[in-house]
């Protein structure tokens, strides 16, 4: 597959947009000094490239009362039962990431619950789903990074 190159305009544009995917084109265009259209078409350039995908809203789920947040490694009785044990993960809303992993569990998940109770209640809920062997919980004390753009500079360095 054939490499997209991206030149200094273009990281200009996603790092604005990484910071507010609803910045009008027409605000970028002026702080960079170029017209609307040419970030109109270098976004879609980007967007059909696959390079952006979507554009997200953070939501702050601290004031809407999930401030706790725990990452639970799960075990599973077999390795086969990965895919079905997802899919039950996808109902339990309070778990808002999963990733497949390899090394000590077979699944690694954030949940965000209301507090100790409600994320025991929680865990309680993956624990109960077939195919899950046992967890292992840890407890978020702070998320001390959590920056979208500095993988995207590192990247921007090495081209």
């Amino acid at each position: 597959m054939k490499k997209f190159i991206l030149d200094e305009i273009d990281h200009q544009i996603l790092d604005i947009l990484i910071e507010n995917a609803r910045t009008p084109f027409t605000d970028i265009a002026k702080k960079l000094l170029v017209s609307a259209g040419t970030i109109h078409v270098r976004v879609k350039k980007m967007e059909d490239e696959g390079i952006i995908q979507g554009s997200t809203l953070t939501l702050n789920y601290e004031k809407m009362g999930y401030s706790f947040i725990a990452h639970v490694g799960i075990y599973l009785e077999k390795t086969s039962m990965t895919q079905n044990v997802i899919s039950d993960l996808r109902q339990i809303p309070n778990v808002t990431v999963a990733y497949v992993t390899a090394g000590k569990y077979n699944i690694f998940c954030k949940v965000r619950a209301k507090g100790t109770n409600d994320a025991k209640d929680i865990i309680y809920r993956i624990d109960d789903i077939p195919g899950v062997n046992r967890t292992e919980t840890m407890i978020a004390l702070e998320e001390s990074i959590n920056d979208k753009k500095r993988m995207m500079h590192a990247i921007f360095k090495e081209l």
